[in-house]
């Protein structure tokens, strides 16, 4: 099952959104124009059905409704969220869900809903405020969604949720643990915990998997010949690799001496192996070489065609986009503007689809548009 079609309405930097989205998707767009924050829509999902989290939760951990409302918004201020699910690109809905969110007109002013909505095929099965939640408002400051004992009928989409994924790899959270000591983030966005991760993981799972990767990582970084996990004295666990060297034994480093690049693509590797759920990435390209970063499309392409995994990264990097397998129905454009940010699919604009035709990759014929207009006066203006 993947999430086919999201409709938004004043979430963030966008006023409205409606876009359609397939296994593999890539965001492009300029800087502060909403790419992280199209991502947290599904974060924020997740953040209200995972366990320990709920609605009130998601919202307080992200400042608040003025803080997830969209400046834009003016008569109509409620926040609305909607999103279809189809077990394939192209098919039917087998379910959706729609929210709406707005503030206690009165009192401690929390968030409630506006509205919850859960529809299986055609079939609406969930429409609410029901009476129950006009005779107690409280019961609005919760989802059915969040709760086991009201999401009986569609649990299906709550586990979907549930095991959202984001990566944006901080390589110093692996190298200089110490220094974050108090780093406890849900989810782990910033993959701190892969080492922990990794360890949890069953040995046999775990092997296949560092084989894997190995293996990959030996095309990639310069003379690594094995990459294996272990503990040290105290438990903890590491990964350690080992090098061609003019020793006779291979000289071995530990993940504290891993370069940023090869930290990253080891994160990035591992979540692909990890789960079949929906997984987010932030700008997989940092740290990388440019030709390592050219075969991020073709790597998702082959992952999916093992397990149709839906992949859904936002980007910046020409060398990733001047991939000629990417389509235009693969890409959403964010452009900002004075009523919040236009989301569109490139395919959606006729003249960037007749340039893809006529030859231009992705990176010709769509990445210059989210250059900044005035990106030469940024030395010109800081030198004066």
């Amino acid at each position: 099952m993947i999430i086919s079609r999201v409709i938004l309405k004043n979430w963030r930097n966008f006023r409205t959104v409606d876009v359609r989205l397939g296994y593999r998707m890539f965001i492009i767009g300029p800087n502060a124009s909403g790419k992280s924050n199209f991502l947290d829509v599904f974060r924020f999902l997740r953040d209200i059905v995972k366990r320990g989290g709920g609605l009130q939760k998601a919202i307080s951990d992200r400042g608040g409704i003025s803080k997830i409302r969209c400046l834009a918004a003016r008569r109509d201020p409620d926040i609305c969220v909607d999103i279809h699910f189809s077990d394939s690109v192209g098919g039917n809905n087998t379910w959706r869900y729609s929210i709406g969110i707005k503030q206690m007109p009165r009192g401690h002013r929390q968030p409630i809903i506006a509205y919850e909505k859960v529809w299986q095929g055609e079939n609406l099965v969930l429409d609410r405020p029901q009476q129950a939640d006009k005779d107690d408002p409280l019961q609005r400051t919760q989802t059915h969604l969040e709760q086991i004992n009201a999401n009986q009928k569609f649990r299906v989409i709550a586990q979907h949720l549930a095991s959202v994924s984001y990566l944006h790899m901080i390589p110093q959270l692996l190298r200089f643990p110490d220094a974050f000591s108090g780093y406890d983030m849900p989810g782990d966005p910033f993959g701190g915990s892969l080492l922990d991760h990794i360890a949890s993981t069953t040995k046999r799972t775990r092997e296949a998997r560092l084989r894997k990767l190995e293996k990959a990582l030996q095309a990639a970084v310069p003379q690594l010949k094995h990459l294996t996990h272990t503990k040290d004295e105290k438990g903890i666990p590491h990964l350690e690799a080992s090098y061609e060297h003019w020793r006779q034994h291979a000289a071995k480093q530990r993940e504290d001496q891993f370069s940023d690049g090869t930290l990253r693509l080891i994160g990035l590797l591992w979540s692909l192996l990890e789960s079949d759920s929906l997984l987010l990435l932030e700008e997989p390209e940092l740290s990388l070489h440019s030709e390592l970063v050219a075969q991020v499309p073709s790597l998702l392409h082959r992952l999916q065609s093992k397990k149709k995994r839906q992949v859904i990264l936002s980007t910046h990097s020409a060398d990733l986009l001047r991939d000629r397998g990417i389509a235009g129905e693969e890409v959403m454009l964010l452009e900002p503007s004075s009523e919040g940010t236009v989301a569109r699919v490139v395919s959606d604009d006729r003249e960037l689809r007749n340039l893809l035709e006529s030859g231009f990759t992705i990176a010709e014929a769509v990445l210059p548009k989210t250059a900044p207009r005035e990106a030469i006066q940024l030395s010109l203006s800081f030198l004066e």
